[in-house]
């Protein structure tokens, strides 16, 4: 198992942690930001494929931000 550590921009988390398998996601921990929402997006992409996720997450915007949390955890996978 790897561990990828992301520091996102341009949201309110300061942290992504994503542990990975295989091409797929075994947990993802994210500090700071709406930590109930956050708690059940890291919960909904435990086992799914890492292009999935991606391809689900990336351009989400949250408000008037140009980014998302979801949108910064895409950025994040695709450093992989």
């Amino acid at each position: 198992m790897e561990q990828l550590v992301y520091n996102p921009t341009g949201v309110c988390s300061r942290q992504i942690i994503i542990d990975h398998e295989n091409g797929k996601i075994v947990s993802i921990k994210v500090i700071g930001g709406c930590n109930g929402n956050l708690q059940g997006i890291s919960k909904l992409l435990v086992g799914m494929d890492i292009k999935e996720v991606i391809s689900r997450l990336e351009g989400i915007k949250c408000n008037t931000k140009q980014t998302s949390c979801p949108d910064q955890i895409a950025k994040a996978l695709k450093t992989i």
